[in-house]
C-alpha cells in the first residue's frame, strides 16, 4: 500500500525500505488522527471510565495499538494504570515508545510485539482491554474474541471502538469540476475493504455475547467538526487523502485521480493546506462489554 502518489524515486527500494516507508506514512497519519480528534478521544474515555467502578483500573490491554493513540488517552484518564500496548508491527512500537518518553509516560508504559491471528499474546489479565479499529482485520474475530476473553479479568472490560471509514473533510462542490469526488472514494474504499477486510462494519454485539462477554451499552459517536478546526486538520486531510490515493489507483478514473494529486499538494492553492472550507465528519461506533464474575458457592 502506497502512502501517496507522488513520483519518488523508489523504484529500486529494498522491499525493506518500501515497507518502513509505508509503516511511515501510516504512522504520520495516525498521530494526526489523535491530535485532531483529541476531545473526541477524550469524550470516549471519560464516558468509558463510567463503566470501570467495580475495582480501579491498574492495567490495560491496547490491542492493535499503533502509534498509541488509545494507550495515551487511557493513561491520561486512567491515572493509577499501567498500558501494555500490543502490535504485530515493531515500527510502530518503537515509535510509540518514542512517544511515551517524550510525554514523560514510559515508565507506564509496556510493549509486546505479537500477532493477534496467531493466537494470545502472552500477557497478564488486564482490568481494562481496548481494542480500537483492530478486531475488523482478524481472520477469524470469534476465535480472537474468546481468546481476548480469557485475558479480561472477571469483572473487567472490553472497548471496541470501530470506525465507518475514514472520515469526511471536503464541501460536495470542490470548485474543480469533479463534484462527489469524496463519496466516489468512499464508495471505492467500501468495495475495497468487503474484499480486503470484510467484517468491517459488523455488528460486535453478538460476537460479544458468543465469546462470553455480557454487553453493558452501544453508542455511535458522531463527530462533526468545523471552523475554527484543530490547527492539524489540514495535514491530517492531506495524509489521508493521499493513502487514499495510493490505495485507490486502480478503481477511480484519470480524473478523480488528477483532482486527489491537485488536493494533495502541499504547495498549490487548491489543496488541504490551504483551503478554508474542510470539516471533519465521522462516525465511531463503541460496544463497552464486561467479562462476568462467576457466582460463588
Amino acid at each position: 500500500m502506497a502512502h501517496h502518489s507522488h513520483q519518488h524515486q523508489h523504484h529500486a527500494a529494498s522491499p525493506e525500505h518500501s515497507h518502513e516507508h509505508d509503516e511511515a506514512g501510516l504512522a504520520e497519519m495516525l498521530d494526526l488522527d489523535a491530535e485532531v480528534l483529541h476531545a473526541h478521544l477524550s469524550e470516549l474515555t471519560g464516558w468509558l471510565k463510567d463503566f470501570a467502578t467495580d475495582a480501579p483500573v491498574r492495567r490495560i490491554l491496547d490491542l492493535g495499538s499503533g502509534t498509541g493513540t488509545g494507550t495515551f488517552a487511557l493513561l491520561s484518564r486512567f491515572a493509577e494504570a499501567e498500558v501494555v500496548a500490543v502490535d504485530r508491527s515493531p515500527y510502530m512500537l518503537g515509535h510509540l515508545l518514542d512517544r511515551a518518553r517524550e510525554r514523560g509516560v514510559a515508565g507506564r508504559v509496556r510493549t509486546v510485539e505479537a500477532d493477534l491471528d496467531a493466537g494470545r499474546p502472552d500477557v497478564d489479565q488486564a482490568d481494562l482491554v481496548w481494542a480500537a479499529a483492530s478486531l475488523h482485520h482478524m481472520a477469524d474475530p470469534d476465535r480472537s474474541l474468546r481468546e481476548v476473553f480469557e485475558v479480561v479479568r472477571p469483572g473487567g472490560l472490553l472497548a471496541v471502538v470501530e470506525i465507518d471509514g475514514f472520515p469526511r473533510f471536503l464541501p460536495e462542490d470542490l470548485g474543480l469540476g469533479r463534484p462527489g469526488l469524496e463519496e466516489r472514494c468512499r464508495a471505492a474504499m467500501s468495495d475495497r475493504h468487503a474484499e480486503q477486510v470484510p467484517h468491517l462494519g459488523d455488528d460486535w454485539g453478538p460476537r460479544l455475547t458468543g465469546a462470553g462477554f455480557t454487553i453493558e451499552a452501544e453508542r455511535v459517536f458522531g463527530i462533526e467538526l468545523r471552523h475554527p478546526l484543530p490547527e492539524a486538520t489540514g495535514r491530517y486531510a492531506q495524509a489521508l487523502l493521499r493513502r487514499v490515493r495510493g490505495v485507490l489507483g486502480d478503481r477511480l478514473d484519470a480524473e478523480d485521480l488528477a483532482v486527489l494529486d491537485v488536493l494533495t499538494d502541499s504547495d498549490g492553492p487548491d489543496g488541504v493546506l490551504r483551503r478554508e472550507d474542510l470539516v471533519i465528519r465521522a462516525e465511531r461506533s463503541v460496544w463497552v462489554a464486561r467479562r462476568p464474575v462467576p457466582p460463588t458457592g
